[in-house]
């Protein structure tokens, strides 16, 4: 599972950096130490400008939490959605129903400077945090899918995200059993086209992880209000 991260690249920054275009529309806020689930993210998307064009590379922003355009809204035109998707196994998502169409043709990339897991303590002992990211300092980006999703045919559409996860390997195993599935460069455009469907051999493929380190960290990340480097610092 992951179900938090963290975030200090701009999004246009990131937008030059990958060759893709801005189209957030905001300000950067600022770094995110803890990105919890409803957070509003950048996430990278392949799209075509004109029927018969190459995709290209899109940053847009999206609640993180996939609602699939079949949830209905209340009276208030809220989603009726019982729990947040903020996660979506990579063995099931293209026969689950609330992924499947997603899987598709709308996959995306979900930038990240790392993210936290929580290694079970033993019971009744709390659970320990720990911080996962890459020894050089690169962002991460990782498989995710998206949907657009509206409260009735008038209304303007939601974008809304999910994070893709597969089953940990190496060091990260001994702390959870699930990661998000990593992608690297020669990667990103066979995850992103959209006029292809979910590559097999991604979502099958064991993780690289031989970038990557762990650190222990305070359990200051365990509220969601504590956002800030400290909790970035090894215990």
């Amino acid at each position: 599972m992951c179900g938090r991260f963290v975030v200090t690249t701009d999004p246009a920054l990131l937008a030059a950096r990958i060759d893709a275009i801005d189209e957030t529309g905001q300000r950067f806020g600022g770094p995110n130490y803890n990105v919890a689930p409803t957070t509003t993210i950048a996430a990278v998307v392949a799209r075509h400008q004109e029927p018969g064009d190459g995709a290209t590379r899109r940053v847009r922003s999206m609640r993180w939490g996939l609602l699939p355009p079949w949830v209905k809204a209340d009276a208030d035109g809220r989603p009726k959605a019982k729990s947040l998707l903020i996660n979506a196994r990579a063995e099931t998502l293209t026969s689950s129903p609330a992924f499947r169409a997603s899987a598709r043709a709308q996959r995306c990339l979900v930038p990240m400077d790392g993210y936290y897991e929580w290694m079970p303590g033993r019971d009744p002992g709390p659970k320990t945090p720990f911080y996962m990211f890459r020894r050089d300092g690169a962002p991460i980006l990782v498989a995710g899918l998206w949907s657009a999703w509206r409260p009735n045919e008038t209304a303007a559409s939601v974008l809304t995200c999910t994070i893709v996860t597969t089953s940990a390997v190496g060091e990260l195993a001994e702390v959870h059993d699930r990661m998000p599935l990593m992608l690297d460069e020669n990667n990103w455009d066979r995850w992103l086209n959209p006029d292809d469907s979910a590559p097999q051999d991604l979502l099958l493929a064991q993780p690289d992880i031989s970038g990557i380190a762990i650190r222990e960290v305070s359990t200051l990340v365990n509220r969601v209000a504590n956002n800030s480097a400290e909790l970035l610092e090894p215990v």
